[in-house]
């Protein structure tokens, strides 16, 4: 079974990496080398091929010899490969030290290189790494795929006003000897793990004890905010190892990033990455960190063999952060949440179109660019039929105790959807007749919306329901009849879920929102998926008052799940597309490079000149 998205093959498999690395703030590029410890899987190995996208190779050796290496034809998002001739032969069996010198491009995609004032500090340079999906090759040369775990161990060197961390346990620091100007940090990460988790950041950063196996990371301007906002993070961790066994990775820190970090969270191992937008005071964005927390298991523990099955890694993930909820704060709160993912479903499927095979379960990646099937298909589409699973089979702790037993079962390998449905049957055994009414096929290979939409319990919802059907039939004269008292006892979710049912409708009367405003101070909230949604409806009514917010929210921070919509919508706002068009263009510079290659693409705009098609 070989990954689209690599050209590494699997004739080998990479057992360990070292990194040796220099960071270069001033030419934007990380130099070093790259040690890989290659397991030969067939007799008479002599010739290998790794991932690589605008790197420069100095040299290749192997054990201490030097190896011819030649660069193959470069591909539009697979990079170039690079084709490595030991000066030996292995056996099945046998293992080699490949040493890859290099350096990175200034543009490579995985890194994003932030000047001082990009950052809250002001002060210093910042660099950070995402690898997810395919980027790692850009950074590292390696056997970029998904069905490729090693262990990892590196040395950075870094100016000594700055600090490194990576998603590994942190393993001491000293001068470097070559440049007393600079500070070596040393991380380890014992536990194997793919690619595309290998991570770095660097900056003026500062940490806080949150728990007793967790820190919380950032720019000294967040740090204590944050370390307010993560405060139960080791609550979620034991509640998390109650539902599917302990937690292996050792440390759990979190960081926050500066605003242009494209997602939400990203799972790193020992350091979750986290967006600033999660910063909203209340707490109540908490869920992420649930998520980033599950991915401990499904994902990092057990990890998709590519990106075709990535909701494996996905929806497992979200009906583990929707377990940890219910255990945290109710049953019913869950039903609420996956109602709500049911709709983020729906708004997905009406962006890529209800036939576009982007939005199978299972999708078929040859030749597709995984940044661009990102979507929250395989997060809800997945969650869904886990949760139809579910109800099937017989209720939460039934069906826990299978996802239990699938962790255990494929822990620190990586799986496929076919491997995932056997155990499935197998653990099932006595309900296989259950199990073959599944319309699988549906399910996995059939574009739009699920075959079956389940029944949730919409008593946290009802509120939400009622309000938005009062707004959507209200007449100008009855507009009077809404007060503040509406939304007082809103919690922020349930206003989160109330802005996303009027999202789903026709625009509302400009005068609507209007009214909307003035009674329930909207514009006030800073809690960022309250105003995200807010600000889309306004534009969408056509409230000129509302572009200039929307355009500042789309480019003050660049998390992909508010600045892409918020850019799609205004850029159907005939009156201001070419404003839109032209704060992208200014801002994009700034922008991290995935997240402006998708605006990009969104606005139609050609990649490589600065004007719209």
């Amino acid at each position: 079974m070989s990954d689209p998205c690599s050209f590494a093959g699997s004739r080998c498999v990479t057992r360990h990496l070292n990194l040796v690395l220099r960071v270069d703030f001033q030419r934007r590029v990380l130099r070093g080398a790259a040690q890989l410890t290659l397991e030969a899987l067939e007799d008479r190995f002599s010739a290998l091929t790794l991932d690589s996208r605008d790197l420069q190779i100095v040299s290749v050796s192997a054990n201490g010899q030097a190896a011819r290496f030649t660069m193959g034809p470069e591909h539009s998002f697979k990079g170039t490969p690079l084709v490595i001739t030991l000066p030996f032969d292995l056996s099945r069996g046998q293992h080699a030290v490949v040493e890859v010198t290099y350096e990175t491009s200034p543009s490579a995609s995985a890194l994003q290189w932030l000047s001082p004032e990009q950052t809250a500090g002001k002060r210093q340079p910042y660099l950070f790494s995402q690898c997810q999906a395919h980027h790692c090759r850009s950074m590292v040369p390696c056997q970029d795929s998904p069905s490729v775990k090693h262990t990892y161990y590196a040395q950075v060197s870094v100016p000594k006003d700055l600090v490194a961390v990576m998603s590994a346990v942190r393993d001491g620091q000293e001068v470097d000897p070559q440049d007393n100007s600079r500070i070596i940090y040393r991380f380890r990460q014992p536990v194997p793990m793919p690619s595309y988790l290998i991570a770095i950041v660097v900056g003026a950063l500062e940490s806080r004890e949150i728990g007793p196996r967790s820190r919380v990371w950032s720019e000294k301007e967040f740090v204590d905010k944050a370390a307010f906002e993560f405060s139960e993070t080791e609550t979620m961790l034991k509640t998390a190892e109650d539902l599917v066994g302990p937690y292996v990775w050792g440390q759990y820190d979190i960081l926050v990033l500066p605003p242009s970090f494209p997602y939400g969270g990203m799972e790193n191992p020992c350091l979750t990455f986290a967006t600033p937008t999660l910063l909203a005071g209340d707490k109540s964005l908490s869920n992420v960190i649930a998520h980033e927390i599950s991915h401990s298991w499904t994902g990092n523990l057990v990890t998709n063999k590519t990106w075709e099955h990535f909701w494996l890694n996905e929806g497992h993930t979200v009906y583990l952060e929707r377990m940890i909820g219910r255990s945290l704060v109710s049953e019913q709160f869950r039903q609420f949440k996956a109602m709500g993912g049911w709709k983020d479903l729906q708004d997905s499927v009406n962006t890529f179109g209800a036939d576009n095979v982007l939005t199978n379960l299972v999708p078929s990646l040859q030749d597709v660019d995984p940044d661009d099937a990102f979507s929250s298909v395989p997060y809800e589409k997945g969650f869904a039929l886990l949760y139809h699973l579910e109800e099937l089979l017989g209720g939460p702790e039934v069906f826990m105790g299978f996802v239990r037993s699938y962790i255990q079962r494929f822990a620190y390998g990586s799986v496929t959807t076919d491997e995932w449905k056997n155990y499935l049957f197998t653990y099932f055994k006595d309900q296989v007749d259950v199990l073959n009414k599944v319309d699988w096929n549906a399910w996995m290979f059939t574009p739009g919306m699920p075959p079956v939409k389940p029944q949730y319990d919409t008593t946290l919802a009802d509120a939400c329901i009622a309000l938005s059907q009062r707004w959507i039939k209200a007449k100008d004269q009855d507009l009077s009849s809404f007060k503040e008292s509406d939304v007082k006892t809103l919690s922020s979710h349930q206003l989160i879920e109330f802005l996303s049912l009027l999202l789903q409708e026709d625009a509302l009367p400009l005068t609507h929102v209007k009214k909307m405003q003035e009674v329930y101070d909207l514009n006030a909230i800073m809690n960022s998926e309250i105003r995200f949604r807010w600000l889309r409806l306004c534009v969408r009514s056509r409230w000129e008052e509302a572009v200039p917010m929307a355009l500042k929210m789309a480019t003050e921070q660049g998390r992909m799940k508010y600045t892409r919509p918020l850019f799609r919508e205004l850029s159907t706002y005939e009156k201001y597309r070419d404003e839109a068009l032209q704060v992208f263009l200014a801002h994009r510079a700034a922008m991290h490079p995935v997240t402006a290659g998708l605006v990009a693409k969104d606005l139609k705009v050609d990649a490589s000149k600065t004007t719209s098609l």
